[in-house]
């Protein structure tokens, strides 16, 4: 994700902070401030910080139900609106999705439990509305801060958990496809309210989680429609057979000039027998030049380990391949292991658009 750094690595998961939370800690410390000095500031970043402890262990339930079924959790990044476990898939069997999609809540149940009982929190209906009062208890507060992440996360709308559970039970009747369509259509539905409400109240916190509400639910549906309709076409119906390639000896200058004469965005490094050896990205060598010159050897900052493909393989494969490993192509090779195509993210898109604008 975009504008986050790492902070560290838990179990196998990178764990990232996106630069808008340093904001929101900066934002609650300036406000205590100005009412209660520094203790006041001090205790509402503590507050904040404690919350998306949190939010790290909700997101950390959702990564360990899903490593059950083999599937792992690269990044777990933190937003002011909350966390987001970056899964390298979601199950696809109802059942397993369901199973992942409640453990992130049931972390948040065990975490107010004991906060509750062993630590005596008590909260009522006046501390549930009053999570932002430093006035009422430390532990009071964090506790129903937990409540409030169940009961909002366990709202059926896509892409909250409530709504993943929602797409799950609605794919036993009418396919993944079309449950995902309907559980993204009352995502969207969801996100009008939020962000009707925040205008309406003045919170500009829901308005933000609309956005977020929107924007993820559109994107999930887009690629469950992507992934399905990639089940159908072969590799050879969407790879790229038209580009240049570099040698293992050509220089940055060398890739420079082809960027300039192509309107390509990645160049394939080969070797003599026209095997694949790694891609140089655009964004690689602009960094390279700024930091090496032009006569760098590409083969220094080209991507190694690209994953290979057969022609005749299903466009699934390629897809997953993409998605999983974030990669910048997957080569297409022949019989012999030469490369005669490859494939991008982007190029699959423009394929589906094209499909989707000719079956109009």
């Amino acid at each position: 994700m975009q504008w986050s750094v790492p902070i560290g690595r838990i179990a196998g998961s990178e764990i990232r902070i996106h630069l808008t939370f340093l904001l929101l800690l900066l934002w609650i410390g300036i406000v205590h401030y100005q009412t209660g000095g520094a203790p006041a500031a001090t205790e509402g970043v503590l507050y904040v910080i404690a919350v998306f402890a949190c939010v790290v262990l909700h997101e950390f339930g959702h990564a360990l139900a899903a490593r059950r079924y083999g599937i792992r959790t690269p990044r777990i990044t933190l937003l002011p609106i909350g966390g987001v476990a970056e899964l390298e898939r979601m199950p696809e069997k109802p059942s397993e999705e369901i199973v992942v999609a409640l453990a992130g809540p049931l972390v948040n149940v065990v975490i107010a439990a004991l906060l509750m009982l062993p630590l005596g929190a008590s909260v009522d209906s006046e501390t549930l509305s009053s999570m932002e009062d430093p006035r009422v208890g430390f532990v009071a507060r964090l506790a129903a801060v937990n409540i409030w992440l169940v009961l909002f996360n366990l709202i059926p709308a896509f892409p909250m958990d409530g709504g993943r559970v929602l797409r799950a039970l609605l794919a036993l009747r009418y396919g993944r496809v079309r449950a995902t369509a309907i559980a993204g259509s009352v995502g969207q539905i969801a996100a009008f309210g939020f962000g009707f409400i925040g205008l309406v109240s003045g919170n500009v916190l829901l308005i933000f989680i609309a956005i977020f509400v929107y924007l993820a639910a559109t994107a999930e549906s887009q690629a469950i429609g992507l992934q399905d309709a990639a089940r159908s076409l072969k590799i050879r119906d969407a790879m790229i057979t038209r580009f240049e390639t570099l040698g293992p000896a050509s220089r940055l200058s060398d890739a420079a000039a082809m960027l300039l004469g192509t309107t390509q965005h990645e160049f394939p490094i080969v070797d003599g027998a026209g095997r694949l050896r790694g891609f140089l990205t655009r964004a690689s060598l602009v960094s390279g030049l700024k930091e090496r010159g032009t006569d760098a050897a590409a083969v220094e900052l080209m991507t190694r380990d690209v994953p290979e493909v057969g022609e005749n393989e299903r466009l699934s494969a390629a897809l997953e391949m993409l998605q999983k490993g974030g990669g910048p192509a997957v080569g297409v090779i022949d019989p012999d292991r030469r490369l005669v195509g490859y494939v991008t993210i982007e190029n699959i898109g423009e394929l589906m658009m094209l499909r989707s604008a000719a079956s109009r």
